[in-house]
């Protein structure tokens, strides 16, 4: 496809200053909206293959990951599920699903519930406007022949879309953090809001700081461990298992993440 360019088709120019507006008390709500879109693509997919559209390997590894780059200010999520087509993209993400910012704000205005008004308006991919200066999606879909795309918003109604160079299936969303969101690119910080908000989520999520060096291990004769990386979620939460099977230890540690009470 040949480099194009356009507005959002939205009925107001001020979507994004309302979005920060009333979701700004739950602004790390963005990375529950974005790992959720992520685990979501990878559901599809799976769907597809039982439904026999799609044949995936054996040892096909669905996961999500989170990469932290400081240095460069951007937040970047990963995921090896469905993607997207030029097409897709015009319809799901240049085309919001928004009535109009006076009734919007007729309708919320005595009311500071940021789940139901992202909910409401499916705008959980736009929620990553309130961190970020400019978004980018880099997508390759799962169908036959489909071409690589790549999409860019700086949190105004225009956008810009050409081919991209991904060449995996699947979606790359990179926040270019503004001002508002600093405190996100703090490994702690991340660390902390994906176990607050995806502890539960099915598919195993990874965060990784790009710029830390990380020290190579050695057992007792010289060679050098190499160490799995940790997911942050239980794919497997307690409430999916039997009772009898449950120990304990598994109900205080389901207790400790679902109410985040580790006395």
């Amino acid at each position: 496809m040949s480099k194009e360019k356009g507005s959002l088709s939205i009925h107001s120019e001020n979507i994004f200053p309302i979005i920060k507006k009333w979701l700004y008390s739950d602004h790390d709500i963005f990375v529950r909206e974005l790992i959720s879109n992520a685990s979501d693509a990878i559901t599809k997919l799976k769907k597809l293959d039982t439904m026999g559209d799609v044949t995936l390997g054996e040892d096909e590894n669905f996961n999500i990951q989170v990469l932290i780059d400081e240095k460069n200010k951007t937040l970047t999520f990963i995921d090896n599920g469905i993607g997207m087509t030029d097409e897709e993209i015009k319809k799901y993400i240049n085309q919001i699903a928004f009535s109009g910012a006076e009734d919007f704000l007729n309708q919320y205005k005595d009311k500071s519930d940021a789940d139901q008004i992202i909910g409401h308006f499916g705008l959980g991919f736009y929620s990553a406007f309130m961190v970020a200066a400019q978004v980018e999606i880099n997508t390759l879909s799962y169908k036959e022949g489909a071409m690589p795309v790549k999409w860019l918003c700086d949190g105004g109604i225009e956008f810009e879309m050409e081919d991209g160079t991904k060449t995996t299936r699947g979606t790359e969303i990179i926040l270019h953090i503004g001002d508002d969101g600093m405190e996100f690119l703090n490994n702690y910080r991340m660390n902390s809001t994906i176990e607050k908000y995806c502890s539960f989520m099915p598919y195993d999520i990874f965060l990784t700081d790009v710029n830390k060096e990380v020290e190579a291990k050695k057992d007792d004769d010289g060679n050098e461990i190499i160490e799995e990386p940790k997911a942050l979620n239980d794919t497997a939460p307690l409430y999916l298992k039997n009772a009898n099977d449950c120990t304990d230890e598994e109900y205080k540690e389901f207790y400790r993440k679902t109410f985040n009470d580790f006395k």
